[in-house]
């Protein structure tokens, strides 16, 4: 109902004119709207996480509705440097990338160089210099593809666990199973990729085609540098996507992760992305320790010059937003509408 209600205040927005008011105003001008994006379908992703995956002509259309309403797309740290000085252009956009994962390389950033916007890509580093499918990403996605099975796991967990995959409940409880099991191994990436290659063989899933697709994968290191001379700006989002409540271990996150992208791309990254959006009020102090300027969230909002730039919202761009709904947040409407609040 709130949704059906959202939807109609937009359209009469737009239709009355509203966003161009609007998209005009020195109220929109002076503030920047951060766009999030996560991953493009390799082959049928969309259809199994609406949520986290965007169709390339989605994607391709969103740009095309920046470039009509005369946005201007910035990279992160200039637009934080002007909207502090006050000095932002027209409509401003930066445009984020979570993750790091094959398919940014191999579907954004065309559609983004024939745009000649610019980007910021969080890389989370691990799977980088670990060339797997990443995990639990890739388990949840086989249960999903066999959703209509009821699965005996025999001995690969210790034990002889049952999988009842035929239920969203059932999935999770398979997927949270499995990553015990990892846990109290303490296996490493590869450890796990074993384990992903002996699920897959008991569920009859074509493993070898879903890593000949570089599905759940994230880039190569090679192609993070040819990112980073393409004028991509590499920055941080963890090594291992993880954010520990232990402050050691919590920067340890981010120095190891720092480490690998100045090795990559030869400049040391400033910014930083919550990985899952996971912001508590300690993490605040802890990335001052660690020097970043500025770290991004999932929250909803756009920024202003009084925003905390360790608590910076976006709009999660997904497949679900509408093409007026997306418009409405480019001229500003969107942030004027009442929305949940994202509690980390």
């Amino acid at each position: 109902m709130l949704r059906f209600m959202k939807r109609t205040v937009v359209a009469a927005g737009r239709s009355s004119g509203m966003f161009k008011l609007l998209a005009d105003s020195q109220w929109r001008n002076s503030r920047l709207l951060i766009l999030g994006y996560h991953s493009f379908p390799l082959k049928d992703e969309v259809e199994w996480n609406p949520a986290l995956y965007m169709a390339p002509g989605q994607f391709r259309s969103r740009m095309e509705a920046i470039r009509r309403h005369d946005c201007t797309v910035l990279e992160l740290g200039v637009a934080l440097d002007l909207l502090q000085a006050n000095k932002l252009p027209p409509r401003s956009v930066v445009l984020t990338f979570d993750d790091g994962t094959c398919d940014f390389y191999k579907i954004a950033c065309p559609i983004l160089k024939e745009f000649g916007y610019p980007a910021t890509l969080y890389l989370t580093t691990y799977y980088v210099t670990h060339p797997f499918p990443v995990t639990p990403g890739v388990w949840r996605y086989m249960f999903w593809n066999k959703r209509r099975s009821v699965v005996e796991t025999g001995g690969m967990l210790g034990d002889n666990a049952r999988f009842d995959l035929r239920t969203r409940e059932g999935r999770d409880d398979a997927v949270m199973r499995l990553a015990a099991f990892a846990r109290s191994q303490g296996f490493n990436g590869e450890q796990k990729n074993r384990l992903s290659r002996q699920l897959a063989e008991l569920l009859g899933f074509d493993y070898e085609d879903l890593c000949r697709r570089k599905m759940f994968h994230l880039l190569l290191p090679e192609e993070v540098k040819a990112l980073a001379a393409q004028g991509v700006s590499v920055q941080l989002h963890t090594h291992r996507h993880y954010s520990p409540d232990d402050r050691e271990q919590y920067l340890r996150e981010i120095e190891d992760n720092k480490r690998e992208i100045v090795d990559l791309v030869g400049t040391e990254p400033r910014h930083f992305c919550y990985p899952s959006g996971d912001h508590k009020p300690q993490y605040l102090q802890w990335l001052r320790d660690a020097g970043i300027e500025s770290a991004t969230t999932c929250d909803l909002g756009i920024v202003e010059r009084s925003t905390d730039r360790l608590l910076l919202p976006r709009l999660v761009d997904t497949s679900s937003l509408s093409d007026e709904e997306f418009e409405g947040w480019l001229a500003g409407f969107g942030a004027l509408l009442p929305h949940r609040k994202r509690h980390a």
